[in-house]
């Protein structure tokens, strides 16, 4: 997301939604976004499951595709299972792609969930792209309809990668990336799913897209203005390349105006670039040689959502960390800054999701209904070291901030704007990049923390 653009549009469809599923419920109520932005108050409240091992791929039910046993083991198509016709909304070409499908198993929610957000990790060379879908049973035993989770290729030659508007059944409703449940008050929940991936490429071309990771990961998280405070329990700062976005300002409006609103491909590519992947010079060729760190405008090119007319897709650019070689990327949740200090005592830094009011974060310097940020470390006092992509250059992006107003602003899921309503909070949402092979601390890190 971005401090102007990206969550205005997002923050505005959650109230909206809120407001209209929440109308008898007074005023506070009334308020609270649908969007997936309530965090996870302590154990049990979220559900992270993850598709991918050999046996994981040969599970579920196969059309066309097979799993493929390698060192990092994936999902191709081996036989078509037919061709379809897609027109692009973006471009409004038409083109014909032969298609395989793969269809998860059912998975039970261990946490009756208001809310889901799929990722994935894939390869799709020129000529290829995939698709992947939800469907899922809500707690009185009725279905949801299949709904589109992404429309993804890591290029944009083929077609613009892109989420779908306007999907809804009158109880539940996808908005840019998350599965939501319209009326949280009324007690209606997802107890299960499945996931549909359909990878699609050029007939008679025996290219295929290459699926290493699916992801799911559901919760229900109660709504507050605050969150508990937790005790400091590490002092360990990572040393991660730090680059602004400001600087892009005005850059490759096409990318929702420019740099301005790049916070989110911003900090991918910091924890991009921690892992020791970045683009090669032949992939930056396109980019105006006079801009600085042309690795950030490629990021937000690569991470654009075309319907969502923004970088901050989370999914988008969880996928796009995993186009480089050996990268893992995922979205979550966390509990508390305690399983931040559990990741970055594993080396493993993070990209978080906050909104607040200028006055509410010491040294930030601005105001914001939503701006991403990667967490390097923790002062010996407890604060936290972030790496702010809004900072005004790159030898500024290193901030402290303190733990208590950080801890606060990113985990709750309510808070008051400069106008006094009440509107959606971030709420603990994360985005975490590791390696495909993880070290053994780094696996016992990432299971802490809900994640395989």
């Amino acid at each position: 997301m971005t401090r102007v653009s990206e969550p205005s549009r997002r923050a505005l469809l959650a109230v909206a939604v809120a407001a209209a599923a929440t109308a008898t419920a007074g005023t506070a109520a009334a308020a609270t976004p649908a969007r997936a932005v309530r965090t996870h108050a302590g154990p049990g409240l979220v559900d992270n499951q993850a598709w991918t091992s050999y046996a994981d791929w040969r599970t579920g039910t196969a059309k066309g595709t097979r799993a493929l046993a390698a060192a990092r083991p994936g999902l191709v198509i081996a036989t078509p299972a037919g061709t379809a016709d897609y027109t692009d909304p973006h471009t409004g070409k038409t083109a014909t792609w032969e298609y395989a499908t793969w269809t998860s198993p059912v998975h039970r929610l261990a946490v009756p969930a208001t809310e889901a957000i799929a990722s994935w990790n894939a390869h799709t060379p020129a000529g290829t792209w995939l698709q992947v879908e939800l469907t899922g049973t809500y707690s009185d035993g009725t279905a949801t309809p299949w709904y589109v989770m992404g429309r993804w290729a890591a290029g944009d030659q083929d077609i613009k990668r892109t989420s779908v508007d306007g999907q809804k059944d009158g109880r539940s409703s996808i908005w840019t990336d998350t599965f939501s449940i319209n009326d949280v008050a009324s007690g209606l929940r997802l107890v299960s799913y499945r996931l549909r991936l359909t990878l699609y490429r050029t007939p008679g071309s025996g290219l295929t897209p290459t699926v290493w990771r699916l992801d799911a990961m559901g919760s229900d998280i109660p709504d507050r203005f605050t969150v508990p405070a937790s005790t400091p329990g590490l002092a360990k700062e990572l040393t991660v390349p730090r680059y602004s976005q400001e600087i892009h300002a005005g850059q490759y409006p096409e990318y929702d105006n420019g740099g301005e609103a790049w916070c989110s491909p911003t900090s991918s590519q910091m924890i991009i670039e921690y892992w020791g992947r970045r683009p090669t010079a032949e992939q930056l060729a396109w980019v105006d040689p006079a801009f600085a760190d042309p690795q950030v405008c490629h990021a937000a090119r690569f991470t654009y959502d075309y319907q969502y007319g923004g970088c901050g897709n989370w999914p988008f650019n969880a996928a796009y960390a995993a186009t480089y070689k050996d990268l893992q990327g995922v979205v979550t949740r966390l509990r508390s800054l305690t399983d931040l200090e559990t990741l970055i005592a594993a080396g493993i830094p993070a990209i978080t999701s906050q909104s607040f009011l200028k006055s509410e974060l010491t040294g930030a310097g601005y105001g914001t209904s939503g701006h991403l940020m990667t967490v390097i470390g923790f002062t010996a006092g407890g604060d936290v070291i972030a790496n702010d992509p809004a900072s005004p250059g790159d030898d500024a992006v290193r901030r402290v901030y303190k733990r208590r107003e950080w801890e606060n602003i990113w985990l709750r899921t309510k808070r008051y704007n400069a106008s006094g309503s009440v509107v959606s909070g971030t709420g603990g949402v994360c985005y975490l990049y590791f390696p495909a092979n993880p070290s053994a601390g780094q696996s016992e890190a990432l299971k802490a923390v809900g994640v395989r």
